[in-house]
């Protein structure tokens, strides 16, 4: 009987490990829907929904780790690699701001060469250009990656981030959080454990982040219990995560392009379970990017209370064939179909000024109307995104 155990997590107790993977097995989707808005709405009473705005830059995709899900990377001696040039970084974050964008979420590839100077000068560059803009920078695989090349301990490189700019981290790079799983899917990327504790020192230095999941491919479900439970005591531990966010494997153009795809009813099943699972992070983020307009709008009556971003930008799901793509607009009008406020919000969920979001709501429109008459000539490369 899962009844009781959607009475448990509804009423605000916590839910085990295998009462967790009893609910991913046996529960059906309406009622793990209708439990999981229940939750959302008690810890979420208001009448608003939100929403953000910001650009997902990949200043390279040069990467020394070999991930089979990953359609975007390219190794050091590829002639597809590419390292994003300042003038061009410093244009898109521009754009970005005209739009509306309060941040942008810059990742890369695990780049064998470049020292974090060579990070910090990039972080310097932007603060001096766009100094109200946060940087939602790097990723737990990347920094881990720093310490390595730099041979530095993790908390001066998490601190000299910091100093030169970085503003918060974005939960990239988790995948499952199960030694098993990413022994099977990556070779030369960070293992769980270090994940955790990239995350770990950085909230013990004041900063905040967000925690993801990307779900579909090699894993059992207890192992998708698993990667929630080691986000809940890390939790527990911090309380630095801003959100949670998760999303199916797409396939396409990888190596492990054989598997069949998540269906939109197991990522909603999915994300319901986390909302349960998750009692002490606020925020579930939809991912409209994977699942399109529809389920994304369902997604929040299914443990969501944030629509996610309008991605001015994205490189790495788009290489792998997805390439949903909403207006601003059309974000906003999902929230207001299902009877709440959209709002815009920044990374710590604070929302921003109703002239600020007018401001960007217009330029959107000026913005979508101009592509619909001239289309970009290359959409994986200049599309729109995630955080």
């Amino acid at each position: 009987m899962v009844a009781p155990l959607l009475e448990k997590a509804v009423a605000g107790e916590r839910l085990t490990p295998a009462e967790g993977l009893s609910l991913l097995e046996r529960a059906r989707l309406a009622e793990l829907g209708t439990a999981a808005n229940a939750v959302t709405r008690r810890l979420h009473p208001e009448s608003i929904r939100t929403y953000n705005i910001d650009r997902n830059i990949n200043y390279t995709n040069i990467c020394t780790a070999v991930c089979d899900f990953c359609a975007f990377y390219r190794g050091p001696k590829d002639p597809e690699g590419y390292v994003l040039p300042r003038e061009e970084l410093h244009a898109k974050i521009a754009e970005a701001v005209q739009l509306g964008a309060d941040q942008i979420l810059l990742q890369g590839g695990l780049h064998p060469k470049f020292t974090l100077d060579w990070y910090e000068e990039m972080l310097h560059g932007i603060k001096q250009r766009f100094p109200m803009v946060n940087v939602h920078g790097f990723s737990p695989p990347e920094i881990h990656h720093f310490t390595k090349v730099n041979k530095l301990p993790l908390e001066t490189v998490l601190q000299r981030l910091r100093d030169a700019g970085m503003g918060s981290l974005p939960g990239g790079g988790a995948e499952i959080l199960v030694d098993r799983v990413r022994s099977a899917i990556t070779r030369g990327k960070v293992m769980t454990d270090d994940w955790l504790n990239v995350m770990r020192v950085w909230h013990k230095l004041g900063g905040r982040s967000s925690a993801t999941m990307m779900f579909g491919h090699v894993e059992t479900l207890a192992e998708r219990i698993e990667h929630l439970e080691r986000l809940r005591q890390l939790q527990d531990e911090t309380g630095g995560f801003t959100a949670f966010i998760c999303w199916t494997f797409q396939p396409d153009h990888t190596q492990l392009s054989q598997t069949i795809p998540t269906g939109s009813h197991e990522y909603l099943k999915m994300l319901a379970v986390a909302r349960l699972y998750l009692d002490n992070f606020s925020n579930m983020q939809s991912s409209w990017v994977t699942q399109g307009l529809k389920v994304g709008q369902l997604a929040l009556q299914f443990g969501a209370n944030d629509m996610g971003s309008l991605m001015i930008e994205e490189n790495v799901v788009a290489e792998a064939g997805t390439v949903h793509y909403l207006t601003l607009d059309e974000i906003r009008a999902a929230i207001s179909e299902l009877g709440y406020v959209p709002r815009q919000r920044n990374v710590h969920y604070q929302l921003l000024g109703e002239e600020h979001e007018q401001r960007a709501i217009i330029a959107n429109r000026h913005w979508t109307n101009h592509r619909r008459k001239d289309p970009p000539a290359k959409p994986p490369r200049e599309l729109v995104e995630l955080s």
